[in-house]
Formats: C-alpha cells, sequence, structure tokens
C-alpha cells in the first residue's frame, strides 16, 4: 500500500514506520523538516505545513493517511499559550490533511487518525467503551472533542475513518513511562495521588501491531481504544514497577503537591478512566502485552532499569 505519515518523527511515528516498513508497504512521512531526513527505498520524506508545500503532488494513487502529528502533551506546564499550541497543532494537521485529500483523483481506503482517551472525561467508578458518551469537560476532553470533529470531515474523502483513542503508551524511548520510573531508580518511588485513579495503558508495539490491524481490517471503523484489556489503578501501577525494578514502592505523593508542581497538567496522574478496547477484542485482535507485568519486565529489561 501506499500510506502517508504525518507525525512521523514522533515517539508512536518513528516505531509505526518500522512495523509498516516490515510489511513492504511505501511511506511517504509527512514532515516540515524534510531536508533533515535521507530517503530510503519504500521511504520518503516530504514537506508539509510550510509555505509552497504541495505534498499532494507525491500522493497521487495514495491509500491510507495516518495522522499522528500535535504537539506533546507532556512538555511542559499547560499556560495559556502551550494550551493553544496543543489544541491548534491537531485542528490544523486535520484541516491540512483534508486540504490534501480533498485535492487527490482518488479516495483512499483508509484514514487513521489519532485521539485520545482523554474523551471520556475523568472517573474513578465508570467502565469506558467506544460506545461511551463523554462525561468530560476539562481541557483534554474538550480538546479531543475538537480533533475528533475536524478528522470527521475527512469522510468525505476514504472509505473508512478509524480514531485512534490512545491510552498512556509505555515504551523504551518516549512517552510517560521514563518519568514515572525515574523515581523508582532513585529508591522515591511511591503512590502518586490517591491511588484509586485508573490507568489505561498500552505497549507501544501493541499500538503500531494495532494501527496495522486497523489498516488491514475493513470492519474497523470510528473510535477505537487503543487500551490494553487490563488497566490498573495507579497504586498497583507502582507497586509493579517496583517489583519489576526490584525497588520499594513507599514514598506517597499527595494529589496538591502534584497540582501544585504541574498544575492543571497534573489531570495526565491525579485522575484517569477505566477503558476498555472493546472493539480489537471483538474483532480478534491479539494483545502481545494483555498485562502490565508483561509489558514492563519486557521495557524495563530491555532498556537496562532492572
Amino acid at each position: 500500500m501506499k500510506i502517508a505519515i504525518a507525525g512521523g518523527s514522533g515517539f508512536v511515528g518513528t516505531a509505526l514506520i518500522e512495523e509498516l516498513l516490515k510489511e513492504n508497504h511505501d511511506l511517504y512521512i509527512l514532515t516540515r523538516h524534510p531536508e533533515k531526513y535521507k530517503n530510503q527505498p519504500k521511504l520518503q520524506y516530504i514537506g508539509w505545513l510550510t509555505e509552497n508545500a504541495k505534498p499532494e503532488d507525491h500522493l497521487i494513487g495514495l491509500d491510507a493517511f495516518i495522522n499522528l502529528a500535535g504537539e506533546s502533551l507532556n512538555d511542559g506546564r499547560w499556560t495559556p499559550e502551550r494550551k493553544r499550541r496543543i489544541v491548534e497543532s491537531r485542528v490544523d494537521a486535520c484541516k491540512e490533511m483534508n486540504r490534501i485529500l480533498s485535492s487527490l483523483t482518488n479516495k483512499v481506503s483508509v484514514i487513521v487518525n489519532a485521539s485520545a482517551i482523554g474523551y471520556y472525561g475523568v472517573s474513578d467508578e465508570d467502565t469506558f467503551t467506544e460506545s461511551s458518551e463523554s462525561i468530560g469537560d476539562d481541557f483534554l476532553a474538550r480538546t479531543v472533542k475538537l480533533w475528533e470533529k475536524e478528522a470527521a470531515k475527512s469522510q468525505h474523502y476514504s472509505n473508512r475513518l478509524v480514531l485512534t483513542r490512545f491510552g498512556v503508551i509505555l515504551g523504551e524511548n518516549g512517552g510517560a513511562l521514563p518519568m514515572m520510573v525515574l523515581p523508582y531508580k532513585l529508591f522515591g518511588g511511591g503512590k502518586l495521588g490517591k491511588g484509586n485513579q485508573w490507568l489505561s495503558w498500552i505497549h507501544l508495539q501493541d499500538v503500531v501491531r494495532a494501527i496495522s490491524f486497523c489498516i488491514n481490517d475493513q470492519s474497523m471503523e470510528g473510535p477505537v481504544n487503543f487500551t490494553a484489556p487490563t488497566p490498573v489503578q495507579m497504586d498497583a501501577f507502582g507497586k509493579t514497577i517496583g517489583a519489576v525494578m526490584h525497588r520499594p514502592h513507599w514514598f506517597p505523593v499527595p494529589p496538591f503537591i502534584l497540582k501544585t508542581v504541574m498544575g492543571e497538567m497534573s489531570i495526565l496522574v491525579v485522575e484517569g478512566q477505566n477503558v476498555m478496547p472493546t472493539k480489537l477484542k471483538r474483532a480478534g485482535f491479539t494483545f502481545t502485552f494483555p498485562t502490565l507485568n508483561d509489558a514492563l519486565q519486557a521495557i524495563l529489561k530491555k532498556d537496562n532499569h532492572v
């Protein structure tokens, strides 16, 4: 297949490129700085979101468009300016995707657009599936709703649209895990916040496998939760890190300290939601890392933390 990927240089995008190249696809990576990269067989970097960039000229006969673009949620406090960039980077990327697709003479087979389980809002009691309505009016929930609304316009240009609602992605070289592991490396790990907030997580390898699965399985459409089938509460998450790393889990950090240090961004660790991957399971997707212990054993031992 001929596949375009926006946001291909990020945490998920880098791993996804590796996976799709193994499957022998022709990849076109959309980036503001194509000059930083060297084209290879089956892998080309083309400019987008810059003056005079015309990525559509390279995408004739495109089969699939994967949009992972958007400013990271984890790079500093959520000041008004950062919040504006977080929202605009996602909405603008969707708008440009739609402009590109509208200029092509053919409909693409499938669009995969990144999204997030922040859509559902936060709860200590509820369990959310793809059919659940949002109960959230926090910054993350509002952002995801705007993001998905703009992405939904791409349905005019494709046979299928998949909205991949990512949970907390665990991997060796990025995402939230390195910062969550650091206190345990320093023998200061413990419960974050009240401890009973849910953490719906997924291993990076299962993320990229599930994206490939959604591209190839015609039944996958609309919102799809990218979370492992065994979410855990935050205290259990910390205890599992401690057990895998052979470090104590003893130093609790109260919610008010996290909110003081992190500001509004503290919602990423102080609050949570119990989200199930109902569509992936019903379609027969098999998780390589269905349990947290399996995932952390693979990541932390590979990364020489243990």
